[in-house]
């Protein structure tokens, strides 16, 4: 009776605990919300609605519509996804069903690595390294797909080595390695059971991973996904340096340069003061709110799979 009282007190501390910690995430969240609200304020009172709606950023003239750099973010973003989540998740598909031992640990030793890597370096070697070279296999890309219906609105025009694909692309290289560990791992927890189950009926490697594997694990690697496009959308230092840093450029074409927002409270803060102050901080507030709405649908969609799973 002593030990169970220990226990139900133990139980309760442990709850309370636990609740705190949640509280406390809460209300950090809430500060910061609050607090660069508070500082954004002038911008937003200054510009209401259309510093959202519109595309004119001229601080000079004290003009600041944010519309360029968000569709910039979510552009480079997209691209990263696009380029990233195949290969990530075929690369923890190949280590978890398929890879031999041998091959295995260095696979995954190499996926630390690159996660590892400071994301002003993948900056660097992009600006330096890359977008030289990338500027005459664009324009190649952009000279064929010209004339073509909806490929050349996407690919043609002029190219750029410093452009949203670009950017794309460094992206897709820093999240590749996180999205690929946190799909390994929901993958690991597929029972054996299953996999055994899709044998015994006849199946081949892919038939069971198609219809075992996937089933399972697909929430978790939607969550996975979403984490990766929330890293893309909040990154810096490496979108700042190859994505062109060309102010209100909404454009289909990829390989035009263009802005984000991250990228621009980084290249003009420095020397910002007033209602331009207010407005990059107010681009800081909108990127914070597109960050809350994007995990809250990976939760829904998550739950969504996880309910379908439990149901089947």
């Amino acid at each position: 009776m002593l030990a169970g009282g220990r226990g139900g007190r133990g139980d309760q501390a442990f709850r309370l605990l636990a609740l705190l910690a949640g509280l406390v995430v809460l209300a950090i969240l809430a500060l910061i919300a609050w607090s660069t609200t508070k500082e954004a304020w002038p911008a937003f009172r200054a510009e209401g609605i259309s510093f959202i709606t519109k595309n004119d950023w001229v601080p000079n003239d004290g003009k600041f519509g944010a519309l360029g750099f968000i569709y910039g973010t979510v552009l480079a973003s997209v691209i990263a996804l696009i380029l990233a989540v195949p290969i990530s998740v075929g690369i923890a598909l190949f280590v978890n069903e398929a890879a031999p031992r041998f091959i295995r640990r260095p696979v995954v030793t190499v996926l630390d690595l690159l996660a590892a890597v400071p994301s002003v370096v993948y900056g660097l070697w992009g600006v330096l390294v890359f977008a030289p070279v990338a500027t005459g296999f664009y324009q190649n890309i952009a000279d064929a797909t010209a004339g073509v219906p909806v490929v050349g609105t996407i690919f043609g025009g002029p190219a750029s080595g410093r452009s949203f694909m670009t950017a794309g692309i460094i992206l897709a290289l820093m999240i590749t390695p996180i999205v690929t560990s946190l799909s390994r791992e929901v993958i690991a927890t597929v029972p054996d059971a299953q996999r055994e189950a899709a044998y015994g009926m006849g199946a081949t490697r892919w038939e069971m991973i198609r219809h075992a594997v996937l089933p399972w694990s697909r929430g978790g690697i939607t969550g996975a996904v979403m984490l990766g496009l929330g890293r893309a959308m909040g990154e810096t230092i490496a979108v700042a340096l190859v994505i062109g840093s060309a102010a209100n450029q909404i454009t289909p074409h990829v390989f035009f340069p263009g802005d984000a927002m991250a990228a621009v409270i980084a290249n003009q803060f420095g020397e910002a003061s007033g209602t331009h102050r207010s407005a990059l901080i107010g681009l800081g507030v909108v990127l914070f709110a597109i960050t809350i709405l994007v995990n809250v649908a990976a939760r829904s969609i998550v739950g969504r799979f996880d309910r379908r799973t439990q149901g089947a």
